[in-house]
């Protein structure tokens, strides 16, 4: 889990076609982690709310960024394929502040 500085999918992101040469959404950035998943692991956000659009963990602290919501999700917990069962709930929690990001949590069956 953590910040991995990557904005994965064009959902990832308010304006990936902007974006498309900047750092955090290059497409060796972005294979880095098709390359991940490829090898068993999951993404839990996706995993748990697929196409969920606006769900963003970092904004710049430029022009208003988080109060328009306009941010990228590059916080991460990924787990591997034994524990997609045990996968309950993953989150993005936008509303905590004191930071340009905002925690991330997932929760799994023990």
């Amino acid at each position: 889990c953590g910040d991995v500085n990557t904005a994965h999918r064009e959902i990832d992101l308010k304006n990936p076609k902007s974006n498309e040469k900047t750092s955090g959404f290059l497409p060796i950035e972005r294979e880095w982690i098709d390359k991940l998943l490829s090898h068993g692991y999951i993404d839990t956000f996706r995993h748990i709310h697929g196409d969920k659009e606006g769900e963003y963990s970092w904004w710049s602290y430029r022009f208003s960024a988080r109060a328009k919501n306009v941010g990228w999700r590059i916080d991460y917990f990924f787990v591997s394929e034994d524990l997609r069962d045990a996968l309950e709930d993953a989150f993005i929690l936008q509303e905590i502040m004191g930071s340009d990001h905002c925690p991330v949590g997932i929760r799994i069956a023990i």
